[in-house]
C-alpha cells in the first residue's frame, strides 16, 4: 500500500482539481504565462502515467508484463482525461468542454509514456 499511496493521491488531486466549479479557480489573466492551464494538464496527466508506471516498474514482473502495464496505464489516462471534459461539460458548474485540454490531457499521457518505456524500462532492457 505504502508504494501505491503517490499514484493514489496524484489520481485522486486530478479528479478533484478537474471538478472544481469554475469560480474556485484563478483567472487565467492571473498568470503571465498564456495557455498555463494546458502546461497544468500535460503535467497532471504526465505525471499520471509516469507515477503508476513507476509503480508497476517497482514491481517483480515481467518485462513484457510492465510494457502491457504502462500501456494500459496510458490508455486509462486518456480515457479519464476525456471523461472529465465530459463531466465538466454537463456536470461542474461554470466549466466547460475544451478540446484543447483533452489534446494536452493525451499529450501529457503520451509524455508520461515515453518517459516509462524509455528509463524505468531502460534500466532492464531486454535480454539482460
Amino acid at each position: 500500500m505504502a508504494r501505491s499511496f503517490i499514484p493514489i493521491t496524484w489520481t485522486i488531486m486530478i479528479i478533484v482539481l478537474l471538478c472544481l466549479p469554475g469560480t474556485m479557480l484563478p483567472s487565467e489573466e492571473g498568470f503571465s504565462i498564456p495557455n498555463f492551464d494546458k502546461f497544468v494538464h500535460i503535467t497532471l496527466f504526465g505525471g499520471f502515467v509516469f507515477l503508476w508506471g513507476f509503480y508497476f516498474n517497482s514491481k517483480k514482473y515481467s518485462l513484457r508484463k510492465k510494457m502491457i502495464l504502462f500501456f494500459i496505464v496510458y490508455l486509462i489516462s486518456n480515457a479519464m482525461g476525456i471523461g472529465l471534459e465530459f463531466v465538466q461539460k454537463c456536470c461542474i458548474p461554470f466549466r466547460d468542454f475544451s478540446l484543447g485540454d483533452i489534446i494536452a490531457d493525451m499529450t501529457g499521457a503520451g509524455i508520461g509514456y515515453g518517459i516509462c518505456n524509455l528509463f524505468l524500462i531502460g534500466e532492464n532492457p531486454p535480454g539482460i
